[in-house]
C-alpha cells in the first residue's frame, strides 16, 4: 500500500522526519478545532486532517520558518 503524498517527496520540502510530523500533527489539531473551511489547499485528497495537512506541506501552503 503506497501512501500519498511520498515521504520523499515530502522531505524535499521539509528535510527534518520530526519537525514535519510535528508540523502536521499542530495543523490537524487547528483544524479540528475550527471550522473545516480554513484549509488551505482546495479539493484535498485526504480525509483525514494529518493527511490533508501532509498535503498543505507539498503544496508550499504550509511551511516552517527559522527563528
Amino acid at each position: 500500500m503506497m501512501l500519498e503524498p511520498s515521504i520523499d517527496k515530502l522531505q524535499e520540502k521539509i528535510n527534518s522526519k520530526y519537525t514535519l510530523v510535528t508540523l502536521s500533527a499542530r495543523r490537524a489539531r487547528q483544524m479540528l478545532d475550527t471550522d473545516s473551511n480554513s484549509l488551505l489547499i482546495e479539493n484535498p485528497t485526504s480525509y483525514k486532517q494529518v493527511g490533508i495537512a501532509l498535503e498543505e506541506v507539498l503544496a508550499d501552503k504550509l511551511f516552517v520558518t527559522k527563528k
